[in-house]
């Protein structure tokens, strides 16, 4: 393949919000549609709250909590992070 794999794509996002939401909803990943709203799923503040502190901690992107309820989806959530990733490439040397 000729494409760089520099950073996460919008799969592996997927894969990773489904396991890390999985994890603090006490469910399999396998268990998560990636299409349906967390809330469906219970996912309260506080996991909310964890779960952007493992976004900052593995991905270095600082978002506000109420990104679970703003993009309620997994798919919808690992597109943002997905537009944000880029835009701080972009900020941090694209040139």
């Amino acid at each position: 393949m000729s494409v760089p794999t520099t950073g996460p794509t919008t799969e592996s996002l997927t894969t990773w919000l489904a396991e890390r939401i999985a994890l603090y909803l006490k469910r399999q990943p396998a268990g998560i549609d990636p299409d349906v709203p967390l809330a469906e799923y219970g996912l309260d503040s506080v996991a909310a709250l964890s779960l952007c502190g493992d976004i900052e901690d593995d991905f270095d992107l600082v978002i506000e909590p109420t990104a679970a309820w703003d993009y309620p989806t997994v798919h919808a959530l690992a597109g943002h992070l997905m537009q944000e990733l880029a835009a701080g490439d972009a900020k941090d040397g694209g040139a």
